[in-house]
């Protein structure tokens, strides 16, 4: 995935992505495959060339529109809690933002889908998922909140913005077996959830404390 023009310098270099990968580890992401998703990902090209150089910290980023690009743990730990206990092969995502979650994805899966409700912000992502070569995204302009039905039903769906609570068109959405994974406001602030459907209804766990901008209705 990585060409050479995308190999980075200094702090947006290999050995930047290496430390950031062991920082992974040292907070608890223990899949092999996600971890060489995330060192493979060139996390700079995602960001405005102005924050290049802070691409690799543990920190959320803004990307314009009142949105950011999710701190790499956070992504690792979705990414992770989305693919524990068997194969996904069609994942849903629920905010395309810059690009990079979807990246990282589509390392790990047959096919993402991912809706982005901001135009501009979808374009911006095309164009660097063209730039890397990436082919098992399709991308739509949508309101997130209505999901992808056409394309149902997701062995994942992977939301990357705060709902109220769990949005009932996802959770039907999903397969049987299939994991939805997002962050849910409650009365003490936001949590990463897991939802799993089974045969007969939805388990849902909590994972961990969790801040992302809230999931909005709408297209722009």
């Amino acid at each position: 995935m990585m060409r050479p023009e995308h190999q980075g310098i200094g702090m947006t270099s290999r050995r930047t992505r290496e430390r950031l990968v062991q920082r992974l580890c040292d907070k608890g992401i223990r899949s092999p495959a996600v971890l060489e998703a995330l060192r493979n990902t060139p996390r700079h090209i995602f960001v405005d060339e102005a924050l290049a150089s802070r691409a690799y910290e543990e920190t959320a980023l803004p990307i314009g529109h009142g949105q950011t690009i999710s701190q790499p743990y956070t992504v690792a730990r979705m990414t992770e809690a989305l693919l524990e206990g068997g194969a996904v092969e069609t994942v849903l995502e629920i905010g395309t933002g810059s690009g990079y979650q979807c990246a990282i994805l589509a390392q790990l899966v047959r096919r993402v889908y991912s809706v982005e409700r901001i135009a501009a912000l979808l374009d911006q992502a095309r164009v660097r998922f063209r730039e890397l070569g990436v082919r098992n995204i399709r991308l739509k302009h949508s309101d997130g909140g209505i999901g992808l039905p056409e394309y149902a039903p997701f062995d994942g769906i992977l939301v990357t913005a705060a709902p109220a609570g769990l949005p009932q068109n996802l959770l039907q959405q999903l397969a049987v077996g299939g994991k939805l994974i997002l962050p849910i406001q409650n009365n003490k602030g936001q949590v990463m959830v897991r939802v799993t459907r089974t045969s007969d209804g939805f388990r849902q766990e909590s994972l961990q404390s969790v801040n992302f901008v809230p999931l909005i209705g709408g297209m722009i």
